[in-house]
């Protein structure tokens, strides 16, 4: 098992790439702390994970709250004794977001607080719980809109993904002799409630999957794979990366001069 041993801390663990992720680390022997608002879904996260014989724990975090944040980080450590894998991927995606007439700045300061923020206190209070076990992996949640325009206009979650990318950048950089790696998993369209909730017409979703190469959204369990080997000592040379799990759709918009 790749991750025996460990201890992964995973934000948005209720649902999506969050929970598909918890459940894939705990079968490959990570002991799981699951973070999120959403109390149910969490507990259910976990209780999945025990059904399936491995180890897993939910707290409830608003990761915007930095008492959140601390208390999420000293969960894993007092549980499990140890922090070694931070997987920074809550977020919100706001129907109400759209260009920059159109958004209202309270969708902008929301979506700010939770994904770059959230993220931002993720890293201040789990890295020196990193350096106490030695070091280990960050993984932070960005999209392939931090590379490319959105087609569907959706400002405020494309600026924050843009931040993501540059942080995991900055962070990569400062801890590399630390024995912390830092990289961000930049997904694709994906076929989770998050988006589908966002792209909520068939116009919608049509002007999005014309642009993927694949011709499909990609699912969350295609996510939580690529999360494992970024995780996991597969991937001890890589850090500072932006890691497009996107079906092409990068690639697509990129033309040679």
């Amino acid at each position: 098992m790749r991750l025996q041993n460990k201890v992964a801390l995973i934000t948005g663990a209720a649902s999506g790439i969050g929970r598909e992720t918890a459940l894939l680390f705990a079968r490959e022997g990570a002991s799981v702390v699951c973070a999120d608002v959403n109390d149910a879904g969490g507990q259910e996260t976990v209780k999945m994970i025990a059904d399936g014989g491995g180890t897993a724990v939910f707290v409830h975090a608003d990761v915007s709250q930095a008492a959140d944040c601390q208390n999420m980080v000293q969960v894993a450590e007092e549980t499990y004794g140890q922090l070694n894998i931070l997987f920074n991927n809550a977020g919100i995606m706001d129907g109400r977001d759209d260009d920059a007439i159109n958004t209202e700045e309270d969708v902008w300061d929301l979506t700010m607080a939770i994904n770059v923020k959230g993220v931002f206190l993720g890293c201040k209070y789990g890295i020196p719980a990193l350096r106490r076990a030695g070091g280990g992996s960050i993984i932070n949640t960005a999209s392939f809109v931090a590379l490319v325009g959105a087609a569907t206009p959706q400002l405020a979650y494309t600026s924050s993904k843009g931040a993501v990318l540059s942080m995991t950048r900055e962070l990569a950089v400062i801890h590399a002799r630390e024995n912390i790696r830092v990289n961000a998993l930049c997904p694709g369209p994906l076929r989770t409630e998050l988006l589908m909730k966002f792209l909520n017409t068939e116009e919608k979703k049509q002007r999005r999957l014309v642009h993927i190469p694949m011709g499909r959204f990609g699912e969350a369990k295609e996510m939580a794979a690529a999360a494992l080997f970024l995780a996991s000592d597969d991937s001890s040379y890589v850090t500072g990366t932006e890691f497009m799990v996107d079906g092409g759709i990068t690639a697509a918009y990129v033309t040679p001069e």
